[in-house]
């Protein structure tokens, strides 16, 4: 670790290691291990672990006692954010799990905080399967990722985890083999495992001195006349499954399914590096003709995505123009 951050600073070793006893002797580092081979981790400086009925339980009562003492001394923003965030997701457990517990644990280092939530349900991502009547519990993730999708409409608005995951750092769902990531450094990702994670596990985390403001986020996604949660990016590589590619007017309709409560979608290609013609027409051309007040636009196409998607939209064009005559 020394080395390392001796290279990064651009100051000698000697400094560097003298940086690190200092945060030691401070408490908010730990080392373990011999002069060569130590190793360095941020030290917990807060903890708590609680684990309630679900029966009866209250989500304020929870954030209350919970998680705002470990983020009581964080600025306004960051507490806001950690309400905000928490309250939403253990609602979620509370309406949604059919649990008979809900765990809520919080850890707190010098850089950040971290939030758990977990319940032993159903399962998140099984739940949604089941009642959206989807093929595969993978097709869940991606319906997340749009936003707007509860399986209580009448209680819920469906807003919660798009928000939640956006207003993190770090946000994670696992449920049973599978596991959804949204990270503020890089593309929204699944991954499938071996471990069976029971019910629905849900971590976050956020940096204790984040300049993110809620408020921000709300906006990114809202239109600012209406104040309606009208705009969604759309991850793309998340309906790649197991490598496929992306080809087919069937995958199409399932990308675009629930676009219509939406007036702006942008569908996210990174990592995606070609599609198919009928995959791109069905979208540029047939959904988005069928749909003309709902706009629908690429991001990060590389040039063979762009290709196709310039021909649909060409195609529609040609048909819009026939049209008129």
């Amino acid at each position: 670790m020394g080395p390392r951050l001796a290279a990064e600073a651009g100051v000698s070793r000697q400094v560097a290691n003298g940086w690190l006893q200092s945060l030691v002797d401070d408490g908010l580092v730990e080392a373990k291990g011999s002069t060569r081979a130590r190793v360095y981790r941020l030290a917990l400086l807060g903890a708590d672990d609680r684990t309630f009925p679900r029966d009866g339980l209250e989500e304020h009562i929870v954030w209350q006692q919970v998680v705002l003492p470990q983020v009581v001394e964080r600025p306004a923003h960051v507490r806001e954010i950690w309400n905000y965030a928490s309250t939403e997701m253990i609602n979620n457990a509370i309406d949604h799990s059919g649990s008979k517990t809900v765990r809520v644990e919080v850890r707190r280092t010098a850089v950040w905080t971290e939030v758990v939530v977990a319940d032993d349900g159903e399962g998140i991502f099984l739940k949604i399967q089941r009642a959206l009547g989807l093929h595969d519990a993978r097709e869940a993730l991606l319906e997340l990722a749009k936003g707007k999708l509860t399986t209580a409409p009448a209680y819920h608005s469906g807003e919660g985890i798009f928000f939640t995951s956006r207003a993190m750092d770090e946000f994670e769902i696992d449920s049973h083999q599978l596991r959804f990531t949204h990270d503020a450094s890089r593309p929204d990702t699944i991954e499938h495992h071996e471990g069976d994670v029971p019910g629905t596990r849900v971590r976050m985390r956020l940096a204790n001195d984040s300049a993110r403001r809620l408020r921000d986020v709300f906006d990114a996604f809202t239109d600012p006349e209406e104040q309606t949660f009208d705009r969604t990016v759309v991850p793309l590589r998340l309906a790649q499954f197991g490598g496929d590619l992306l080809v087919s007017r069937s995958q199409a309709k399932r990308v675009a399914s629930r676009f219509e409560r939406f007036k702006r979608v942008e569908l996210d290609f990174t990592g995606v590096e070609t599609i198919g013609q009928a995959f791109a027409d069905e979208l540029f051309r047939v959904f988005a003709s069928a749909h003309p007040d709902i706009r629908i636009g690429p991001l990060h196409a590389g040039p063979a995505v762009d290709a196709m998607i310039r021909r649909a939209v060409a195609a529609r064009n040609a048909s819009s123009t026939d049209s008129q005559h």
